[in-house]
C-alpha cells in the first residue's frame, strides 16, 4: 500500500511559528490586556478547561494552540488527547489545559481560533483525499494560502493526508501561463530557464490544451500542470504523456468532481479552495 502524506508529518519547529501566534496574541491583547478576566478572576485561581470538537473532522493546529497558552502562561500545562492528525467524532476530547483560570480565558480565543482553522484545513483535504482513494493520484495544496500562516496551512493539509506542493517562489519552478506569454512561448520559456536553472530544482509548466501538452513533453519537461482540462482530456494528456512527465490536474477540483478527475490516470490533483477556502472546524473550550 502506498504511504500516505500523514505516516510521513511531522509538526514545523516551534521557531518557524512562534512570530505568527504571538502576533495574534498581541492583536488580540491590544494595549491593556485582558481587562474582563482580569476583573472578574483572582489571579490565583486555579483552572481546568477542555478543548472539544464540536462537529467531526480531522484536527491540526493543537500545536499552535499550545504555544499560545504558553506564551500567555508558561505554567499552563495543555495535554493532547487527539493528536494533530487524528480523525474524530462530534464530542470528542481533543486537549485539556489547566494552571491559572486567568491565563486559559486569555489565550483561549487565538488558541481556538489557529486550531479550528488548521482543523478546517485538515477536514477539507481528509474528504478529497478520501474520495479518491484507490486510484494513485494524490491531493496538494498551493500558494492560495491565508498571508501569514502559509506553513500552518500546509502542514494542516498533510495532517489531512494531503500532500505539498512547493512551499514558496524559490524551491521550485512553475512555469505559468503569464510566464509563457511574456517569455514568448514554450520553447524560449524552457530554455531561457533551463540555462540559469541548477541541476537540483525540478520544472513544471501549465498548459492549458493538448497542442501545448506535445510541446511541452517533447521539450522534457519535467512534471506538466494540466489547467481546467475536462475529463476526456485528462485522460487523453495522460495516454498522451506514456509517463515521461509527472501530470497534475488543476482547476474545477471539489468533492463532486475529484473522483471522476482522480480516475483519468493523473499523478497529482491541486486545490487552493482547500487552503484559502476552508470552513472552520467547530472547536470549543469547556471550563
Amino acid at each position: 500500500m502506498m504511504p500516505t502524506a500523514l505516516e510521513f508529518t511531522r509538526p514545523p519547529a516551534d521557531l518557524l511559528i512562534e512570530p505568527q501566534i504571538r502576533a495574534a496574541l498581541q492583536e488580540d491583547l491590544g494595549r491593556a490586556g485582558d481587562i474582563t478576566s482580569e476583573l472578574t478572576i483572582p489571579a490565583d485561581q486555579p483552572g481546568k478547561a477542555r478543548l472539544v470538537a464540536r462537529k467531526p473532522g480531522a484536527i491540526s493546529g493543537l500545536i499552535a494552540a499550545r504555544i499560545a497558552f504558553r506564551m500567555i502562561d508558561p505554567s499552563l500545562a495543555f495535554d493532547v488527547a487527539a493528536p494533530d492528525g487524528s480523525k474524530v467524532e462530534a464530542g470528542a476530547l481533543i486537549a485539556s489545559v489547566s494552571g491559572p483560570a486567568r491565563a486559559i480565558l486569555t489565550a483561549e480565543r487565538v488558541a481556538l481560533n489557529f486550531a479550528g482553522h488548521l482543523s478546517g484545513v485538515a477536514t477539507a483535504t481528509a474528504a478529497l483525499v478520501d474520495a479518491v482513494k484507490g486510484t494513485k493520484a494524490r491531493i496538494v495544496c498551493t500558494r492560495k494560502t491565508l498571508p501569514n500562516l502559509r506553513i500552518l496551512q500546509k502542514y494542516a493539509v498533510r495532517c489531512g493526508g494531503g500532500f505539498n506542493h512547493r512551499l514558496g517562489l524559490d524551491d521550485a519552478v512553475l512555469i505559468k501561463d503569464n510566464h509563457i506569454a511574456a517569455a514568448g512561448g514554450i520553447a524560449p520559456v524552457l530554455e531561457r530557464v533551463r540555462a540559469g536553472l541548477g541541476h537540483m530544482t525540478k520544472i513544471e509548466i501549465e498548459v492549458d490544451t493538448l497542442a501545448q501538452l506535445e510541446e511541452a513533453l517533447s521539450l522534457g519537461a519535467d512534471t506538466v500542470l494540466l489547467d481546467n482540462m475536462t475529463p476526456a482530456d485528462l485522460k487523453r494528456a495522460v495516454a498522451l504523456a506514456k509517463g515521461r512527465a509527472v501530470l497534475e490536474a488543476s482547476g474545477n477540483v471539489a468533492l463532486a468532481t475529484v473522483r471522476e478527475i482522480a480516475e483519468t490516470g493523473v499523478d497529482y490533483i491541486s486545490s487552493g479552495a482547500i487552503t484559502h477556502s476552508a470552513v472552520n472546524l467547530d472547536i470549543g473550550l469547556d471550563f
